[in-house]
């Protein structure tokens, strides 16, 4: 079997040793020669301590894969087998300034939605596009597993502006089957769930549990959806997710329960503890662990950063496609005509049927009402993030953010975005039309 070469771009990134293990322990079946772990200079103290471990986890492990850190992307990328993407322009300091903007002018501050997530939509999407004219002339039979967030949007720009195999992952759809595999105590194999969607806005319409469906565990109260660590954790309505007919995820909340959530927050900003200070001092804390000669192992503090299992996603992954075994992931891929309410060149996260040349979305059916609206929506405003990351027409900025639901007016859309801009001014330069 040829030996595999695996580029993680932002291998810097505190999720890598996850990656690594995963690596390590699926080496069987992965013939991995070579795993490049690629950063900019402004993460090079941070990469070196990621590849000091991730050589000490191989040495421990015994697995003969070499570790290879640089900030050449280029020379990386040449020949690569598969690229993982997990990058954060800006870092951490510019997603305390997105979530601290957001809240200050009164409205929800979170990294992958709202007014934060288009701002670090607008800050990726050019650099995205950059990497992948890279694996286009590089490495072009690859296939780009894009885990930088927002990931459903990232991955439709470039969908629509690249030509790369590239799929959108998130660790949402795989925490519901280890939570429903946990509740019912079977084989994650045992759990079917249907969904439908865009990334961090998906429902559950259906789980069987063995062939037999279990939805209505859940909607009367037998079970409890999954509660990702980093979502608060409040009660839906019984009434409201009855009359919902699905199992919403946690993202949801930012939409349902809004004036919660927002409440929150504002009393959060008050003292200086927000989702993005938190994150900040888990990545401390880990760091000063990874750098510790002693550490060999993957740290369990690393569950507190959030992205759990995100490893497993990606090296199941990559096992169904390597070994064509015609496997069910819930990926985020071109919709062509899955969820019929949305576009076919949409971005959509749905089950799909991975093959080793291709990834094909599988039907979801009709989408009822109280799904379909939120739902057109939000994509809506995704198809136009895009568009205004790409022409950096102010224009398309303001329709984008104007139509979010968790946006209030145009106004207010203006004056986040005039604010925004100027905290963005190193990465992101808007033009006027």
């Amino acid at each position: 079997m040829k030996p595999l070469k695996i580029v993680v771009i932002g291998g810097g990134s505190s999720y890598t040793p996850e990656l690594i293990e995963g690596l390590i322990d699926n080496h069987d079946v992965l013939p991995v020669s070579e795993v490049w772990l690629v950063d900019i200079l402004e993460g090079r103290e941070k990469l070196e301590i990621i590849e000091a471990l991730a050589k000490r986890m191989v040495e421990k492990a015994g697995c003969p894969i070499k570790i290879v850190a640089t900030l050449d992307r280029r020379e990386a990328i040449e020949n690569a087998s598969y690229i993982i993407t997990q990058i954060r322009v800006g870092q951490l300091t510019m997603r305390k300034s997105d979530e601290y903007l957001s809240i200050k002018h009164g409205v929800i501050g979170q990294e992958t939605t709202g007014a934060g997530g288009f701002m670090k939509a607008l800050r990726t999407i050019p650099v995205m596009l950059d990497i992948c004219e890279d694996i286009e002339e590089l490495a072009p039979d690859a296939w780009l597993l894009n885990f930088t967030n927002p990931a459903g949007i990232i991955t439709e720009a470039i969908l629509k502006h690249r030509h790369v195999k590239v799929v959108g992952l998130c660790n949402n759809p795989i925490n519901f089957y280890k939570k429903f595999a946990k509740d019912y105590q079977v084989p994650i194999k045992d759990v079917s769930l249907q969904f439908v969607g865009i990334n961090h806005l998906i429902w559950i319409t259906d789980f069987s549990i063995k062939g037999i469906s279990r939805l209505n565990d859940v909607l009367t109260g037998t079970s409890d959806s999954y509660q990702a660590k980093n979502i608060p954790n409040m009660g839906w309505d019984p009434i409201f997710l009855q009359s919902l007919d699905a199992i919403p995820c946690s993202y949801h909340k930012y939409y349902y329960q809004t004036d919660q959530i927002l409440a929150k927050q504002l009393e959060e900003y008050k003292q200086g503890e927000t989702r993005a200070d938190q994150v900040q001092q888990v990545e401390q804390e880990l760091f000063t662990i990874y750098a510790d000669p002693s550490t060999t192992e993957k740290p369990e503090v690393l569950d507190r950063r959030g992205g759990a299992y995100y490893s497993e996603a990606a090296i199941n992954l990559i096992k169904s496609i390597h070994l064509d075994v015609k496997h069910i992931h819930t990926v985020n891929v071109r919709n062509n005509g899955a969820i019929p309410c949305l576009p076919n060149d949409a971005c959509v996260e749905v089950n799909c049927l991975v093959e080793n040349h291709q990834i094909t979305p599988l039907q979801t059916g009709d989408i009822p009402p109280q799904i379909r609206g939120l739902l057109q929506v939000v994509k809506a405003y995704e198809e136009l993030t895009v568009e205004a990351a790409v022409t950096r027409e102010i224009g398309t900025a303001l329709q984008a953010l104007t139509l979010h639901p968790l946006i209030p007016s145009a106004e207010k859309a203006h004056e986040l975005l005039q604010d925004m801009f100027i905290a963005n001014e190193a990465y992101f330069q808007p033009i006027l039309t």
